[in-house]
């Protein structure tokens, strides 16, 4: 167990450490000047200001050196200073991450939990017509982009009908107005993930529905609730926990198009706005902060993982 776990820890180190180096080489090996690059192509500078801040920068030293500074800044927390916001990059992204999450978090709680609940349902009650209904309903939102199905939401529920305000996360900073202009950028993004995970549940049970287990436990008078929430959703919930390391990237993405769509002042803002003005500084720390989200989301997967199934921790497939 211990070699195990040594070797997890060894994994997300290294996956930790190659993202580090790529979002620091990014802006180092993209054509023309670095300097120009992190403070931005429509700022003009002369040649005497770019010396200076090529020296202040530190990008006139060998490139293990300026790596090493990299490090040590990232240890205190300094991602970089953004010169067309004329703000510190860590606080810009402090700022506007909670939002982020909030959206992100709730969208995946509601989506993950009836997902699973619905997914069992279908995939063990499959030959049932509401069944069927849901399986097909499931599949064709599962094929619209989320910022597409955000498209669609706005344009339906905000535009045309108007029960949605149009922009923000609230006009007055109270629950009640957070709650109203989030309702629907939320619905958004947990319908999206909940179709996804409601499909691979199903599959998942309906391998499981197969199995001995839940004849033998029929067999012993267990009641039907029992046997599929019970024991078959507990076996078939592994796929989602795998699905959920790999789609976490995914979602988050999501997220980010859907708060542009929506105009919610988050990390998708954020992006926007620095794609649009090519600040450099801010999107490599956006995407520094996004990668690191994504190994922490597949380190979490791991460990439910070993906790469900305890064949995982024993190292063994037995």
């Amino acid at each position: 167990m211990n070699r195990t776990l040594a070797r997890k820890i060894v994994r997300y180190a290294v996956s930790l450490l190659i993202v580090v180096l790529l979002v620091f080489l990014l802006p180092r090996c993209m054509p023309g000047d670095p300097v120009q690059c992190l403070v931005g192509e429509d700022v003009f500078l002369t040649q005497e200001i770019l010396d200076a801040v090529t020296a202040k920068l530190g990008l006139d030293l060998p490139l293990t050196e300026q790596f090493r500074i990299y490090i040590g800044n990232l240890l205190t927390g300094d991602l970089g200073y953004s010169y067309t916001r004329h703000q510190n990059v860590a606080e810009l992204i402090l700022d506007r991450l909670p939002w982020t999450l909030l959206l992100t978090g709730v969208s995946m709680l509601i989506g993950y939990t009836f997902g699973i609940i619905a997914g069992t349902w279908t995939g063990w009650m499959a030959e049932r017509k509401m069944s069927k209904i849901l399986t097909s309903f499931g599949v064709v939102v599962s094929c619209i982009p989320p910022y597409l199905l955000g498209l669609i939401f706005f344009s339906v529920f905000v535009y045309q009908l108007g029960w949605f305000p149009y922009k923000g996360f609230y006009t007055t900073p109270d629950l009640f107005s957070v709650v109203y202009h989030m309702a629907l950028p939320v619905l958004t993004l947990a319908l999206f993930v909940f179709v996804r995970n409601m499909i691979i549940m199903r599959g998942s049970v309906l391998t499981e529905r197969n199995q001995l287990y839940p004849q033998f436990a029929k067999s012993l008078g267990v009641p039907q609730r029992k046997i599929i929430y019970g024991h078959v959703m507990k076996n078939a919930i592994l796929p989602i926990l795998t699905h959920f390391a790999i789609d976490f990237g995914f979602i988050l993405s999501g997220a980010l198009f859907i708060e542009i769509i929506f105009s919610l002042n988050g990390l998708g803002r954020v992006m926007y706005t620095a794609i649009l003005n090519l600040d450099y500084p801010v999107l490599s720390g956006l995407f520094l902060v996004i990668a690191v989200m994504a190994v922490c989301a597949n380190m979490i997967a791991d460990i439910l993982y070993g906790i469900i199934d305890p064949r995982v921790k024993r190292g063994d497939g037995r």
